[in-house]
């Protein structure tokens, strides 16, 4: 079957995201923002800060330990257990805009106040929307019954869901696994034993 297009774009801020990534591009294409080499350099440093944050986002903040405060239960429960509980329902599959935009304003502003420029200061967050559109568009991949045409991306959907069926403390990484390598939670997946807690992270919470 084809790639589900329209119901991606249906769910989460996944047509937010993409309309983002229109509107700086165009922005740029039509100079309205300055675009030569130092903002070449932002949009790359946008993406591999994503690409960066993806792992360590994945890793200790979403599966951080039960928070004692019930509202911020609520948060991880929304932003990531029950996704393992339920990997397959598309409501608890994309992060939630409340998340996504304080994220890309701080990344925004943060740059802007180092680099006081406003150009490159959005090729940054260009860089990182993209970036977060792509992560977005693995991971429903990853989750939808679809067989995705390259032998990279059917290597990148099974490698996510050994995180979800195999063991949850390994295979961090969505778009790529180079951070388990780095962050050494990178394991072949012959030689791990399934976890019982892959599907409830946290059984008490």
């Amino acid at each position: 079957m084809s790639a589900p297009a329209a119901s991606f774009f249906r769910h989460g801020g996944n047509a937010l995201l993409a309309g983002a990534v229109v509107v700086l591009s165009t922005l740029f294409a039509s100079g309205v923002l300055a675009f030569g080499p130092r903002a070449l350099a932002a949009l790359a440093a946008g993406a591999l800060l994503f690409f960066g944050s993806e792992y360590t986002t994945h890793r200790f903040l979403f599966h951080a330990k039960p928070s004692s405060n019930a509202f911020v239960l609520r948060l991880q429960h929304r932003l990531h257990y029950d996704h393992h509980a339920r990997p397959n329902e598309l409501g608890l599959l994309f992060l939630p805009m409340w998340f996504v935009i304080p994220v890309a304003a701080s990344t925004f502003g943060i740059c802007f106040a180092l680099v006081h420029d406003a150009a490159l200061a959005a090729a940054l967050l260009l860089g990182s929307l993209a970036a977060m559109t792509y992560y977005e568009w693995v991971h429903f991949v990853a989750h939808v019954p679809f067989v995705p045409r390259t032998a990279l991306g059917r290597y990148v959907k099974k490698y996510h869901l050994w995180h979800h069926y195999k063991n949850e403390r390994l295979w961090f990484g969505v778009t790529n696994p180079g951070m388990d390598f780095a962050g050494f939670t990178y394991r072949r997946v012959e030689d791990v034993e399934r976890s019982p807690n892959v599907r409830l992270l946290f059984p008490d919470a």
